[in-house]
């Protein structure tokens, strides 16, 4: 079911790791081998993927090598939406990819979150699907369309300013295919002639009402590959376990690539989700956990010697 394992998210995006704390992102390197190093020990067949970088930047890729995190994973991802916050056009998607497989010539660059809203018009998204799956299809051996749903305006955005960004923040509440009452955008229909080829990036909320439709939408459009995650804040709720063995087990029948984030308040250097861990071995350790509840290796020999 696990077939990767993502190591944060948008670790060079300051709505989700802060570089006050860490400008050089020492501590996100150190993150990063640490839970490889977990994730490889519970069981090594998952593929490890560097936290989705947004924006692109080879840069920041080789500061990452420089540092030794690269060693630790065995993908590169990226995160792109140029027809609503990117400074560059969405026709040079294959170009924003070539400077990452220039500086990573020994990895797959994989996007795992690419998308547009339709802030300003449904008839954006559905433009900005087709021309994403004719540049990226056969470009990248992974791609993750974001989203499924709308982002239900009362839960509010995972940003650092919220809505002092004016539209860029309202933007996020509109990257579904599906509207907050599940209604479907004119876009979906063009999804589903990609669904195969193109997968689904969807964030399950903690206790997430959407999810039991959310997988049968999904089954009905034949998404094969899906990315969500496991917050390691949300992991100290009262009945976090409950919540995450309902939704690793409505997911069986996805390749899913699972992101692993979210600094609990009491663990980090500040009280903040974006702070890094006082003690990253702590995160490397709830990773290495959740491998081994969701995708122990021993499961994985089992199956290969009924096969």
């Amino acid at each position: 079911m696990i077939e990767a394992a993502m190591i944060w998210n948008e670790p060079n995006n300051k709505s989700h790791w802060d570089p006050e704390l860490d400008p050089e992102w020492a501590i996100y390197a150190d993150t990063v081998i640490r839970a490889g190093a977990a994730i490889e020990t519970a069981n090594p067949a998952i593929t490890k993927v560097l936290g989705g970088m947004s924006p692109i930047d080879p840069h920041w890729v080789n500061l990452m090598r420089g540092q030794g995190a690269l060693d630790a994973v065995d993908v590169v991802a990226v995160h792109g939406f140029p027809l609503d916050w990117n400074l560059w056009p969405i026709h040079a998607w294959p170009e924003k990819i070539a400077e990452i497989e220039q500086v990573v010539p020994d990895k797959p660059v994989w996007v795992t979150e690419v998308g547009v809203s339709s802030f300003g018009a449904e008839e954006v998204q559905v433009f900005g699907l087709e021309r994403t799956a004719e540049l990226l299809i056969g470009r990248a051996p992974r791609v993750f369309w974001y989203s499924l749903y709308d982002l239900p305006q009362s839960w509010g955005a995972t940003t650092r300013h919220r809505e002092a960004e004016g539209s860029s923040y309202y933007r996020h509440f509109y990257m579904g295919l599906l509207r907050e009452d599940g209604s479907p955008k004119p876009a979906l229909a063009r999804y589903d002639r990609h669904a195969a080829d193109m997968g689904l990036m969807q964030w399950f909320h903690f206790e997430d009402p959407r999810l039991d439709d959310a997988v049968a939408c999904m089954k009905q459009l034949g998404v094969r590959h899906l990315r969500t995650g496991l917050s390691w804040a949300d992991s100290f709720r009262p009945g976090a376990l409950d919540w995450f063995d309902r939704q690793m087990e409505a997911l069986t029948d996805f390749d899913v690539t699972l992101t692993f984030c979210f600094t609990p308040e009491h663990l980090g250097i500040v009280p903040h989700h974006t702070s890094p861990a006082r003690e990253p071995q702590a995160f490397a350790d709830f990773c290495g956990w959740m491998i081994e509840r969701y995708a122990p290796a021993v499961i994985e020999e089992r199956v290969a010697i009924r096969a």
